[in-house]
């Protein structure tokens, strides 16, 4: 697996860097800039770009503009967002696109270099992976015409976890149930949510992306 790193930090970036390579990953390019970052993507075609929110000259969002410009240029790149801050504007911009491919992770909340990787993988294959704040705060800026009506309190926690990229293994050690309730969860959230039958994972990703959009 091949990833740019984005982080006007040096410290961070070094540092997230040597880590990673430890992992075996293959850091292709370490960048402080956003303009740096859309370079060195056009140049090495990565299999995920790891990129902070608040980067040069205005530190405000220039990150996340680097990350859709990325999605428009190069659909086929997964875009981590690893970062302090939760940014739902532009983060709506890039789930409207496609929830395909797309990492946004806090950065006090990545402490198990074994999970960072595995999420790492999972977005560099397609999926994707939101941190539980900002699967929070998405939920409550929904809209007012909830596409998820349909699914009880229960399916919508099993659904906040297939979102936050969890196996069904995963989910039932969370919940505390077993694999075979959860599977029956998910077929029930995929029937409400009228997703054609088809391949399994592509389905999850179908019904994170309608989480997304509420």
């Amino acid at each position: 697996m091949r990833v740019v790193i984005a982080d006007d930090n040096l410290i961070v970036r070094d540092g997230l860097a040597a880590i990673l390579r430890e992992a075996g990953v293959v850091v292709s390019a370490q960048v402080g800039t956003p303009d740096e970052l859309l370079d060195e993507v056009e140049r090495h075609r990565p299999d995920v770009a790891i990129v902070d929110i608040r980067m040069p000259p205005t530190h405000t969002d220039e990150g996340l503009r680097a990350a859709y410009e990325i999605r428009a240029r190069h659909p086929d790149v997964g875009i981590l967002i690893l970062s302090e801050f939760v940014e739902l504007g532009i983060v709506n911009r890039l789930v409207t696109q496609s929830a395909e491919g797309l990492g946004y992770l806090l950065k006090d909340r990545v402490t198990e270099l074994e999970d960072f990787v595995a999420t790492l993988q999972r977005v560099a294959d397609g999926g994707s992976a939101l941190d539980p704040k900002v699967l929070s705060q998405l939920f409550c800026s929904g809209r007012a015409e909830d596409p998820l009506g349909p699914l009880t309190q229960r399916e919508r926690e099993v659904l906040a976890l297939v979102a936050e990229g969890r196996t069904n293994r995963g989910i039932a050690e969370q919940m505390v149930i077993t694999e075979g309730s959860v599977q029956k969860y998910v077929t029930s959230i995929f029937g409400k949510l009228g997703l054609p039958a088809g391949d399994a994972d592509h389905r999850r990703v179908l019904s994170v992306l309608a989480y997304l959009r509420q």
